[in-house]
């Protein structure tokens, strides 16, 4: 008579034992609340902004009727692309993509590094230090750096006053380099710590050989470390191209202060003028939907060109 062995192999009868099933009820439990929560908070969001975009409230000429809402197709994309404000604010974040991306990568790593380096000391106090402005709500980080660039509560401005160098923090020659130093000084220590990651995952194998060949600190660290953290640097270039794009908090909170800042001054700040200014929430869809494409492209742009070098590297 054919019997099963507990063993779970080919038993003494010559028959097999059923394999105990998977648990997928218990994966389940797991999984599905994340892409509940998901579809609900992000995919139905953007799905619905990019419906509203399709459509237009009208009213008569006369203004005494309820306004209507109609189909605009494209329309709301013709508007924003048209609109003179929202192309110049733009460009006005793609040149600030220019000066930030590169100061944030380079001063991310040159932290990293000094933190990595065989003489650095009381390493973790520091690196507590450069990272606890990420902790600062970019609310409150802009209102302090905010008093800093005003010259009736500025200690800054007055030193530098002092020394025979005033300085406008404020004034429309300088307003993007004074935006990028409150998203560096804010967002610096994060990527550091990225970096740092990538760092301690090199063997210390290839430093001892580098050593022993003779080579320098400054050599090891260029020559070893930055090839070996390529994939975190690509990593924290990406976040910082797609911060700069969605460039919003900074310029919000510092427009009281200046007149170098207007409502349209980058397309976030314009999305947030037309939704909750002007009460045209469909032009504010369309446009918000253009940030994101545009982020989109971007980011997928420069990781082809990056990856295509990478494999011609190889």
């Amino acid at each position: 008579m054919l019997q099963r062995t507990p063993a779970g192999t080919t038993g003494t009868t010559g028959t097999f034992r059923r394999r105990p099933r998977r648990p997928r009820a218990h994966v389940a439990v797991f999984v599905v609340p994340f892409f509940v929560a998901f579809a609900l908070f992000y995919l139905a969001p953007i799905g619905y902004a990019v419906y509203q975009s399709f459509f237009r409230l009208t009213s008569s000429g006369l203004g005494l009727t309820e306004p209507v809402l109609e189909f605009a197709g494209l329309g709301n994309y013709a508007a924003a692309l048209t609109s003179e404000a929202f192309v110049a604010s733009i460009g006005r974040v793609l040149v600030f993509s220019l000066v930030e991306v590169p100061v944030m990568v380079v001063a991310a790593l040159a932290l990293a590094l000094l933190l990595d380096s065989a003489r650095a000391r009381f390493r973790a106090f520091f690196r507590v230090s450069f990272f606890l402005p990420y902790g600062v709500p970019g609310v409150i980080a802009s209102l302090l750096w905010g008093f800093l660039y005003v010259p009736q509560t500025s200690p800054l401005i007055d030193v530098l006053a002092a020394a025979g160098l005033p300085h406008d923090f404020l004034s429309p020659q300088t307003i993007l380099l004074s935006i990028a130093n409150i998203a560096t000084w804010q967002f610096a220590g994060y990527n550091m710590l990225v970096l740092i990651a990538g760092l301690q995952a090199i063997p210390q194998e290839l430093y001892e050989a580098a050593r022993v060949d003779g080579a320098s600190e400054l050599r090891i660290a260029w020559h070893v470390k930055v090839p070996l953290v390529r994939a975190p640097l690509i990593l924290i270039t990406v976040f910082t191209l797609i911060g700069t794009l969605q460039l919003f908090v900074e310029p919000l909170i510092l427009k009281p202060l200046t007149t170098a800042i207007n409502s349209d001054y980058t397309p976030n700040l314009a999305a947030y003028n037309q939704a909750f200014g002007q009460a045209n929430i469909h032009l504010a869809s369309a446009e918000a939907t253009l940030i994101a494409v545009m982020a989109f492209v971007i980011s997928f742009g420069f990781l082809r060109v990056v990856n295509r070098k990478g494999n011609r590297a190889w």
